[in-house]
């Protein structure tokens, strides 16, 4: 492969290239060539700060938030099911609200008591107990219970 020039980034940008400006071409070129200078064949070390700093973050739990009852009802961490296990945790929760009297946003929490407090897990939690659930899974079952309620599943 022949390397880059200015003279082969002004014919291509003649040729076939005509929006871009040669301004832009000698841009890009340039950014390749400082791409191409970092790389090498020795592997980079992050330096310790940053690799304890990774270390620290990814090892943070998420923040929790519990009702008075005890129910967890909120994560911060990101919610995290696909669409078909989102459709069948609020499906399930649709359903178990149904069956209850008034609001069903009032049944959001005794709904995830109930999820929470299972020892085999549920089919709104996908057959697996609170506690096996990861938290980025255990985010994506509140919200799904939430859409239940907000009828967002019917």
């Amino acid at each position: 492969m022949s390397p880059i020039t200015v003279n082969s980034l002004a014919h291509m940008g003649a040729a076939c290239c005509s929006r871009l400006s040669l301004a832009s071409l000698l841009t890009g070129a340039a950014a390749v060539a400082a791409l191409a200078g970092c790389s090498s064949s020795h592997e980079a070390t992050p330096s310790s700060s940053a690799s304890s700093a990774t270390t620290a973050a990814a090892a943070a739990a998420p923040e929790v938030g519990i009702s008075p009852g005890g129910v967890t009802t909120s994560l911060s961490a990101p919610a995290s099911s696909t669409e078909e296990e989102f459709y069948q945790a609020c499906h399930w929760a649709r359903l178990w609200m149904a069956d209850k009297p008034g609001d069903p946003h009032a049944q959001v929490e005794p709904y995830l008591a109930m999820v929470q407090a299972s020892p085999t897990g549920e089919n709104g939690s996908w057959n697996t107990p609170w506690a096996q659930l990861t938290p980025e899974r255990q985010a994506g079952l509140i919200v799904a219970v939430t859409s239940a309620a907000d009828a967002m599943c019917d």
